[in-house]
This record gives structure tokens, C-alpha cells and sequence, in this order.
């Protein structure tokens, strides 16, 4: 098994060639089957990176989006307002005010791969764990391409894993 750090370049890599529009959007159609999507009301979605999957499209749908905002070691809920802006870390961030996590039913997890058990592969700055652990009733989901999915991830007792993963 490599470590994380390999990983996270060897995925970095393999999804420069996929066709990320495309396959965003499909998960993002399969996620809007799913009951736990459908009865959430209060959802956190992330701008993606570049080459990362893109759930923005979700914001056409009847729900109340909310995105992260950095601050130190810790994630912020902001609702969305169609505000952002570049953080220091090159992430697009909103402009509005947090609010308490609590509010969320349903957390849209960022992942560069997922495991048979849902750990994930993040960009190695636990943010997430960090906010999942601290929130361990929300709901949660990463939405990947199926080349991502790999039997085992190497993890460490920090590392929370996802509820539910999507794959096309």
C-alpha cells in the first residue's frame, strides 16, 4: 500500500484526463436520488478545485446551501450568498458569516479516493475530520469516479470516515 502522500499525487494525476463536467454531473444526478439528499434541507457543498468534482449544480435545486471558510486549524459553515472569494490557501471561500454546524443535515465531502470501509484520501490538511468528528450526526458523502475507489486506504485514528459514497 503507499502512503498518503503518493497517493494523492498518483490521483491528482489520473483525474487531469477524466472528463470531470461530465462525470459531476451524473453524481450529482445520482446523489439527487438518494432519501438522505432528498429530505436534507441544509447541505454543505465546496467549490472545487480544478479537475475536482463539481456539485455547483445542486444550487439550482430547492435547498439551503452553505460552503467552508478556513480559519486556522478549523472549517466555518457560511451560507451561500454567491459571494467568494480567494483565500490565502487558493480556495474559493464565501463572504457571509458562519453559522453552527449543527444546522447542517448533510455534509458533501471532498476526496481525492474513497476505500471499501469510506475512508477517504483529502488533500492531508484535516479540516474535514477534524469538522465530522465534532459533528458525528450529520450525514455525509463523497461523490467520486470509480477509479478512485480502492480497497484499502492507509489511515490514521484521526481519519472519520465518509457514510455514503457515489461512484460513476
Amino acid at each position: 500500500m503507499d502512503n498518503k502522500s503518493d497517493l494523492r499525487i498518483i490521483a491528482k494525476t489520473k483525474r487531469k484526463v477524466l472528463d470531470i463536467k461530465n462525470i459531476s454531473s451524473k453524481l450529482c444526478n445520482l446523489l439527487r436520488q438518494k432519501d438522505y439528499y432528498i429530505n436534507a434541507q441544509n447541505i454543505l457543498l465546496f467549490y472545487p478545485l480544478k479537475y475536482e468534482i463539481d456539485t455547483l449544480e445542486l444550487l439550482n435545486d430547492n435547498k439551503n446551501f452553505y460552503f467552508p471558510k478556513v480559519q486556522g486549524k478549523e472549517l466555518l459553515i457560511c451560507p451561500y450568498s454567491g459571494e467568494f472569494k480567494k483565500s490565502d490557501l487558493n480556495i474559493m471561500e464565501p463572504c457571509s458569516a458562519p453559522v453552527a454546524p449543527a444546522i447542517l443535515d448533510l455534509i458533501i465531502v471532498p476526496a481525492l479516493m474513497i476505500d471499501v470501509q469510506n475512508y477517504r484520501l483529502g488533500y492531508g490538511g484535516g479540516f474535514y475530520d477534524r469538522l465530522l468528528a465534532k459533528n458525528p450526526d450529520i450525514t455525509t458523502v463523497s461523490l467520486l469516479p470509480r477509479e478512485f475507489f480502492i480497497t484499502e486506504l492507509p489511515h490514521d485514528k484521526f481519519d472519520v470516515p465518509v457514510k455514503h459514497t457515489i461512484f460513476v
